[in-house]
């Protein structure tokens, strides 16, 4: 899968560097923070770690992915060319637990599952494990929206 066709993100907020595996129900990726990253550069002085709010957008980028792919309202979704659409807003997180330390220098197993699907709203469960430990779980909803909502041009979402 094409990272950059499927998402709009880009670096240095582009935190998928690969995808493992995938099917229209889950998806499987990996992240590998080096150290040099902005969101580890003060977070914190001489021990690096990842932020959790950081690890939700990595969950929120691999279930942006799948959406992308399977579940696009127009066909063969490209960020590049396809206007219109914000694919895999964040609508909510309806939980969110964490229970270890993502470093630089490890790879990050980042996997979701969707859960419930009606209409334009989507609901994932997610988690990241590093070296076959979970580090952290987490329940959002994504939707997809117009692309003159996310500007702001017609309400809220």
């Amino acid at each position: 899968m094409d990272i950059q066709k499927r998402l709009h993100h880009r670096p240095p907020y582009l935190l998928i560097s690969e995808v493992i595996a995938h099917s229209a129900s889950s998806l499987v990726a990996h992240a590998t923070p080096k150290g040099d990253e902005f969101y580890l550069l003060g977070h914190f002085p001489h021990v690096p770690v990842v932020p959790g709010a950081m690890m939700q957008e990595m969950t929120t980028q691999a279930a942006g992915l799948l959406i992308t792919e399977y579940f696009s309202p127009v066909p063969d979704y490209d960020s590049e060319t396809t206007k219109g659409w914000a694919l895999g807003v964040l609508r909510a997180v309806h939980l969110a637990k964490y229970k270890s330390f993502a470093r630089p220098g490890d790879t990050l197993v980042i996997k979701v599952d969707l859960l419930d699907h009606v209409e334009n709203s989507f609901r994932f469960k997610g988690a990241i494990e590093v070296s076959g430990q979970k580090i952290m779980f987490n329940e959002f909803t994504l939707i997809n929206i117009g692309e003159d909502k996310l500007r702001g041009l017609h309400g809220a979402v």
